[in-house]
Formats: C-alpha cells, structure tokens, sequence
C-alpha cells in the first residue's frame, strides 16, 4: 500500500483533520494506496506558504541559469527514477505499461528539460514611444501563485508540463492531481525538494473535487491551469470571475476523422484504431467521430471492427496488453450509459458494447466498441465519451466532411487521412480545431502548441506559449529629461 501526504513548505504533512482517502486499481477494484483529504484549513496554510515561497528571497534572487539547472536536475531525477514512476501511472491509473514506460515519464523529462532552456530566454522589448525623453521597456514577469489542476488519464505528464513553465518563469506552484490518480504526481512533488525547489514554492495538495474548488475560489491564488471536463472548465470560469484570476483551460474534445476516399484504407484503419483507443480512449484528443467516404465506408467499419476485437485486453503490468481497464467503476458506468443511448438512439453496434467479465470481472474494462449508422444528432456524436467508443459515419463530398467535423462545440484536434498532397495542406486551415493531424496518430511535443477552440478552452500549452500563459507583460517609464 502507498500513502503519500501533503506537502507544504517542503514539509510532508498529513491533513489537518487527519482524514484520507483511498485510491483505488482499476484493474481490480482493489485499494493500492491512500493520500491525505486536504481540508480547507490546509488549503489556506497551502496558499500561505506558497506566497511565502514566491516572495523568498531564494527564489526571486535565484539567477535565470540556476533556475534553468533546477528545472534540468527535476527532469533527471524524473530518468532516474522512470521504472519506478511509470510502475506507479500504470498501477494508479492503468494505462498499459508500453504508455507510461515509452511516452508518460519519457515525456514529463523531456518537458523539464525543454522549460529548463527557456529560463534564461525569457525577453522583453524596448518600444518606441512619441513622449519626448521616456525610454519605454517590457518584461515578462512571473503571474505569483499558482493553481495546477490535473486530471486522472495522464497524471504524471500533465502535471509536468503545468509545472516546467512555472517554476520557468518564477511562479510558485500548488499541485492538485485527481483523487483517483495521486501517487505519480506525489512522486514528482518530492523529486521536486530533492532537486532543491526552495521551500514553498512547490506544494502538494491531495484530496477530492472541494480541495480544487477552494483553491480556484482562494483570493490568494493568481491564476488556475486546469485540465479537465468542459463542465468543470466552466464553473472554474464563474468562480474565477470574482476576483478575475488568470486562467488556462484545456478541457474536453470531440475529434473527427475525416478519411478521404484515396486514403489508404488499411494505414487509416490501424492508425484511427490507435488514435481512437491510446490509453483505452480516456485521452481528450483521442479520434471519436469517422467521417469515411461513402466508397470506403463498408471496408473501413469492417476491418476496424475486426482489428479491435483482435486487441488483448487486460492489466497494465501486462507487457502485451493494449486496451488497459477505465480508470474507475464510475467512468465505466459512464461510458456504458454511452453505449446505451446509440443502441437507444438507433446507431448499428457492430462490436463490443459491453463490460469485460471472467477473470478480470473485478476490474473496469469495457470492450472496444464500434457503431455504424451514426447520426451527427446522436448523443455518441456529440459528446465527449472519453471511453473506447468509436462512431462510423459516411460522407459524400469534401464540403460536407467539413462541415459536419466543425459541427460540434468542441475544436481540439481533428485528424486527416489522404494521400493527396493538395489536399493536407489545404483542408487543415478549414478544420476547426487547434491541432490537426494529418495521417497520423495524436501527438504531444513540448515544442509544439496543444489547446483548442470552443468548449475545449482558453489557452495553449507547451512551447512558448506556456511562458506567455504564466506571465504577465510590464512597462517601465523611465523619464530622460
């Protein structure tokens, strides 16, 4: 069993009232662990201390190239300690160990490690202004404290990558990971002392949704990052406009796949299987919505739907595991509620569509599930399932394609299968979305934006995007006369 506690001023506490919680695997149903429920009092020494942390001097003195080695040292102690953080992901959250060993800890290294060079390369501008003997300068400068708020499917990396760049650009940090998913980001808050993070400026905060919800209402809170649910995006938003803190947001996605009819249909296939189902499709840029051309449409549902009941099924520690269980007995209800309203609503269930049983009755697997006669006014076709629902639809011609992808309140990421060149380059900038992938899965790089239009937030993460989100811009006048 794993405990981990609070961390508050690089002091590991249990929770004022001593409550915890438990965390549960979701390969059995089992207790693997519990952390500390912070209670509102522990909020507050929370956000104190943090203050406290961003004002030291040990941390406003500290140089842009010892900052940068600080952040280098997090992302080496991330490789060195990658066996153990990534046995840790797939037990908590039950991602398939191939996911947390070859893309969750790789990438929450690589991210420190990017952030940790744009510490020193943080600028600001002169500009010319018209009043006669005023030099006018900018800077960037740090936001102050901030409200990291993280989601269950990928702990570890998403907590990375809200980290790196604020502790980049100076802020001080409260990580919240989810109440199902805390060992991993547990780990990565101690590595963070280890490498010599300046008392309070990280702090862990465990608990369930009422800790987040006091830290986005805290008045001694600068801003939130938060991923997560479109729902919960948008009540961060009315609790935030109180005091008008600043606010990232990448929530929920519903991608289209558009498969044109020169694709080649058997890369498309295995491609949007992957895309559809990485991390048992609990991934908001996961491919959910299979506009295939109505010459391919027979060929590509059948094929799709046999390769996806050849998938293994089974726990993370697996090795030859692809499609790992639901992160809970909750989100399974959830996604088989889903899978109710397309059989209700008249879509074709071609496979799947139902829990897995037997030996692994005890987990939260669901079967791989692919419908057919999908209407965009379906409830499958709108909303997000964040399960491994797929939803095949055919199309006539380009025009309707488009329009019915952009047919949704969601734009994170669309994806484009064709083998034309003309067409790649043209039919992206049509697409509603902040990323589109053409003939290929869903992909994360430090160097490169991730965030959305619409409903799926206000913001973008990674690249230098991210220095933006966690700064704010000041002019000094200096009078020459």
């Amino acid at each position: 069993m794993h405990a981990t506690q609070l961390l508050i001023h690089n002091e590991w506490t249990d929770a004022s009232t001593g409550a915890t919680g438990n965390t549960i695997s979701p390969a059995n149903g089992e207790p693997i662990g519990t952390f500390a429920e912070a209670s509102g009092t522990d909020v507050d020494a929370a956000v104190a201390s943090a203050r406290k942390g961003f004002e030291s001097d040990a941390w406003q003195s500290m140089s842009p190239d010892l900052r940068g080695k600080l952040l280098w040292r997090i992302g080496q102690l991330i490789e060195e300690n990658a066996e153990e953080l990534a046995a840790l992901e797939t037990l908590d959250q039950g991602q398939p160990t191939f996911i947390s060993t070859n893309i969750s800890v790789p990438l929450a290294a690589q991210v420190f490690r990017y952030y940790a060079g744009y510490a020193t390369k943080i600028e600001g501008k002169v500009s010319p202004v018209s009043i006669p003997d005023q030099l006018s300068y900018q800077t960037r400068v740090p936001i102050g404290v901030t409200g990291l708020i993280t989601p269950w499917n990928f702990p570890l990396p998403i907590a990375a990558w809200k980290l790196a760049p604020a502790l980049a650009t100076g802020n001080a940090a409260i990580l919240k990971p989810a109440e199902q998913t805390p060992l991993s980001t547990a780990y990565l808050a101690r590595l963070c002392v280890e490498a010599g993070v300046p008392a309070g400026v990280v702090t862990l905060l465990t608990g369930g949704p009422e800790v987040g919800k006091a830290l986005v209402a805290h008045r001694g809170i600068d801003k939130i990052s938060f991923t997560g649910s479109t729902a919960v995006g948008q009540e961060i938003v009315t609790t935030s406009a109180r005091d008008l803190k600043r606010l990232s947001l990448e929530l929920g996605g519903k991608a289209p796949s558009i498969v044109c009819a020169d694709a080649d249909i058997d890369s498309a296939v295995q491609g949007n299987l992957q895309g559809a189902l990485f991390n048992t499709g609990q991934a908001c840029g996961a491919f959910t919505r299979f506009f295939v051309h109505r010459s391919k449409v027979d060929e590509f549902a059948t094929k799709i739907a046999a390769a996806a009941d050849s998938l293994k099924i089974g726990p993370g520690q697996d090795p030859d595991t692809i499609v790992g269980p639901l992160a809970s007995e909750e989100h399974l209800g959830r996604v088989a509620g889903y899978v109710k309203s397309g059989n209700d609503e008249g879509a074709q269930l071609v496979t799947g569509g139902e829990r897995v049983g037997g030996e692994l009755a005890n987990g939260f697997f669901y079967r791989p599930t692919v419908f057919t006669g999908v209407k965009d006014d379906m409830t499958i076709a709108r909303e997000e399932i964040f399960g491994p629902v797929l939803s095949i639809m055919p199309f006539d011609d380009m025009d309707e394609a488009i329009a019915r992808a952009n047919n949704t309140r969601y734009g994170l990421v669309a994806v484009l299968w064709t083998q034309d060149l003309k067409t790649a380059h043209s039919l992206p900038k049509k697409i509603r979305a902040g990323t589109v992938f053409v003939n290929q899965l869903p992909l994360i790089d430090p160097g490169s934006p991730w965030g959305g239009f619409g409903m799926s937030g206000w913001g973008r993460e990674m690249g230098s995007y991210s220095i933006d989100e966690f700064t704010e811009p000041q002019t000094v006048f200096i009078n020459l006369s």
